[in-house]
């Protein structure tokens, strides 16, 4: 292998991404880690807490969701949470170790009332010292003009997963919608929060195409989550084949190596992953958690497991503010 780490690119090709994904797993792993070093302290791992500030009643049929109004999952639908309960849960988190405080709606967009709430919590938390993120579905470009008043720090909307497969998994917006949402985001120099979700169903080209989709929009995210489905009985993804565990480090390892000045979140599905499964994402990369029992409606693994965890490996939590909307910039 020559030349592991290039420099950063937004002209990936699938075969390029397929011929990674291909390579054998011991120098697929080699070259991620090599540009994880070249950007990254290897052994540092940024904690994000993530709340549900707005739960269930969503109009959206995203079929991993349990928050969707189409499906029966038997989720409780709640309003808004009041301010003073959001204040708390930040306070805990940051006790806990969180340098991070992301905060989720379940709505198609946010009314323009629902953002001035939504506004006030992200300065109570900022007022605490901690980054903030928010997810609220999609957004005109005047409502991301007042998010970027607010100081707010990271925008989330993930792509879920390839332009091709989209259709099966959502009918409810399409993918340039995303798009533009993501767009509106750069466009007011918000850090972007995007990845996907894998074990859908999906093929093994559908998550290359996924990945290209990330790597060649105008900036990498500065956040890439990649979520392992998280099955819900009564969704329509409930019962769906379990992703191979090899191939899902294959995805946060090519995630780093095209996109290597980006935090690769593992997200979502930790819960179902042993503790050397972890052990090998982040060997592969992957530099940020979320951190609590839950995300958002499903589990997550405790804090202390993964405090245990992150001792055993010798891995420090890295409480360190950094953003890195410039592409230059170091991280």
């Amino acid at each position: 292998m020559t030349d592991l780490v290039k420099a950063i690119r937004h002209d990936w090709t699938l075969d390029e991404i397929k011929a990674l994904f291909a390579q054998p797993f011991n120098d697929l792993l080699f070259q991620a880690q090599t540009a994880h070093r070249k950007y990254f302290d290897p052994n540092a791992v940024q904690i994000s807490s993530l709340l549900s500030i707005k739960t269930g009643a969503c109009p959206e049929d995203c079929s991993y969701c349990p928050q969707s109004a189409k499906f029966e999952t038997e989720l409780e639908r709640e309003r808004l949470l009041p301010i003073e309960e959001v204040k708390q849960a930040a306070l805990n988190a940051k006790q806990n170790g969180a340098s991070r405080f992301c905060m989720g709606a379940a709505w198609r967009n946010p009314t323009d009332k629902n953002l001035d709430k939504v506004i006030e919590m992200i300065s109570t938390v900022k007022d605490l010292g901690m980054e903030t993120c928010v997810t609220l579905g999609m957004l005109t470009a005047q409502q991301t003009k007042k998010l970027k008043a607010a100081g707010l720090d990271y925008y989330n909307h993930n792509l879920d997963t390839s332009p091709e497969y989209y259709k099966e998994i959502i009918t409810t917006r399409t993918y340039q919608d995303r798009l533009d949402t993501l767009e509106n985001v750069r466009a007011e120099n918000i850090n972007v929060c995007c990845g996907g979700i894998v074990g859908m169903g999906e093929t093994d080209l559908d998550r290359a195409a996924l990945l290209q989709q990330l790597a060649n929009l105008p900036q990498h995210p500065q956040s890439v989550p990649i979520n392992l489905l998280v099955q819900v009985e009564n969704t329509p993804l409930y019962g769906t084949d379990v992703l191979d565990p090899i191939e899902f480090v294959r995805t946060i390892a090519v995630a780093r190596v095209i996109m290597p000045k980006s935090t690769v979140r593992l997200s979502a599905g930790r819960n179902d992953m042993s503790e050397e499964m972890q052990a090998l994402c982040f060997l592969a990369g992957a530099n940020s958690i979320f951190y609590g029992e839950k995300l958002l409606t499903t589990p997550n693994p405790a804090e202390n497991k993964d405090m245990e965890l992150f001792d055993r490996l010798g891995i420090k939590p890295n409480a360190e503010k950094h953003h890195e909307s410039s592409e230059t910039a170091a991280a």
